[in-house]
């Protein structure tokens, strides 16, 4: 039924690709399956049934696939190591929110925030790198890459504004963490799927991810 594989294992872009479908897909899932409308991603841990299993397994399948991502350089191999380690912690440590007390204080937010932080900083990488490919897909990949960190970065901030504030923000949009950590993980999604190679637009024929050429 199946022909033989063509490697031995999957290759960084289908990693990427993966990776990038989780982080598109994980803020909606665990809304839809939440009984109650969770004011964050992070809050589905403390509801029953599928939508922790699902905050729990993306997260743990997110920091699986970038343990094994090394990247091009040793400080893509680095970053990729730490936010795997950072997203374990964001499943592993669940957050103090909606009144429920943290097993550490302060951990689930380190490790939410050294993830994030680390998302910004391959939308940077991902964006020099297509800079110097040069080629008309590649600088559409790289202006898309700079779009994608923008939004991480601001999606942070404000929830840092929020958080300084006193949830000042929060009390006037009541799902303000939720819908900023939404933007900031379908960010992420983008980029790492734009980086997979399988898009049309973004991607010449040539370089595009063989199951999608």
């Amino acid at each position: 039924m199946f022909s033989p594989p063509s490697r031995q294992e999957i290759d960084h872009r289908a990693m990427k690709l993966i990776i990038g479908l989780i982080a598109l897909t994980l803020a909606n899932i665990t809304s839809i399956f939440s009984h109650t409308l969770i004011t964050s991603i992070s809050a589905a841990y403390y509801e029953d049934g599928w939508a922790r299993n699902f905050l729990v397994g993306f997260l743990f399948a997110i920091s699986s696939f970038l343990l094994a991502y090394n990247g091009e350089s040793r400080k893509e191999m680095f970053l990729s190591k730490l936010a795997a380690a950072a997203a374990f912690g964001v499943a592993m440590f669940p957050c103090g929110c909606d009144g429920h007390v943290e097993l550490i204080p302060h951990v689930h937010y380190i490790c939410a925030a050294v993830l994030f932080s680390i998302l910004v900083a391959f939308c940077w990488i991902f964006h020099k790198r297509a800079l110097q490919k040069g080629h008309r897909e590649a600088l559409r990949r790289s202006k898309l890459y700079l779009l994608c960190g923008a939004i991480i970065v601001l999606a942070m901030l404000v929830m840092f504004i929020d958080f300084i504030t006193h949830e000042a923000l929060s009390a006037v949009v009541a799902r303000l963490t939720f819908y900023c950590e939404r933007a900031g993980l379908v960010a992420f999604g983008v980029s790492w799927l734009t980086a997979s190679r399988v898009l049309p637009v973004i991607s010449s024929k040539k370089e595009r991810f063989a199951p999608f050429a």
